[in-house]
């Protein structure tokens, strides 16, 4: 494809093209660790009732409106920027061209990308995981002992000193909330993506709508 061809390609059919790509390859890259963290939350009520007890006494939960939030900004931004290019505004074209005649845009509208596209891959590839079997193992003796006649009698034998249930209840709370926080982490990324997105979207237009 030669130079010219690059520098005629619309560049609000490409941003939309882009948003599309990110969105998925974020999605296919953090496919695993939402299907962790979604068999964890599904089996919790029948594998680990006493355990998910405890969680949801301490206000430690996996799935609220937090966690698809970040991808519904992601839904949004997309949504948004398919009616402005196709329904608001069909004929809006920007190419490369149009940018050399007005050089000052240049380094204003490059800017914003390299920092897209830099937030974007290191989202994309820096992803958190977690070790489900060793999870659900950890849950199990939780489970075990929140539910064992010898968490009490260890309690009476050692005149209350040794208490195995309040034991197990704050490593328990430790491990959620460890966890929490990784998914936590993961979806405050997803958000400072949708909002680099959001600016560049903006400079473009806004480059538009002043060309």
């Amino acid at each position: 494809m030669a130079m010219h061809e690059y520098l005629s390609l619309n560049l609000i059919n490409v941003f939309t093209f882009y948003l599309w790509a990110a969105f998925f390859l974020s999605m296919c890259r953090r496919l695993s660790q939402y299907r962790d963290f979604a068999q964890l939350a599904v089996n919790m009520p029948n594998r680990w009732p006493k355990v998910l007890r405890n969680m949801q006494k301490h206000g430690v939960l996996f799935m609220t409106w937090a966690t698809i939030r970040p991808a519904g900004v992601a839904l949004v931004l997309i949504c948004l920027q398919m009616i402005c290019s196709k329904v608001i505004w069909p004929r809006a074209i920007i190419n490369g061209h149009d940018l050399l005649s007005e050089w000052w845009v240049l380094p204003i509208l490059g800017l914003c990308a390299l920092l897209m596209v830099s937030v974007d891959g290191y989202g994309i590839f820096r992803v958190g995981k977690i070790d489900r079997k060793e999870t659900e193992k950890y849950l199990d003796e939780a489970e075990h002992w929140l539910s064992s006649w010898k968490a009490p009698l260890i309690q009476t034998v050692t005149f209350g000193y040794i208490n195995p249930r309040v034991m197990v209840d704050t490593e328990v709370r430790k491990a959620m909330e460890q966890g929490n926080t990784l998914l936590q982490s993961t979806f405050w990324w997803m958000s400072l993506q949708s909002g680099v997105r959001l600016l560049f979207g903006i400079c473009l237009w806004t480059c538009w709508a002043m060309l």
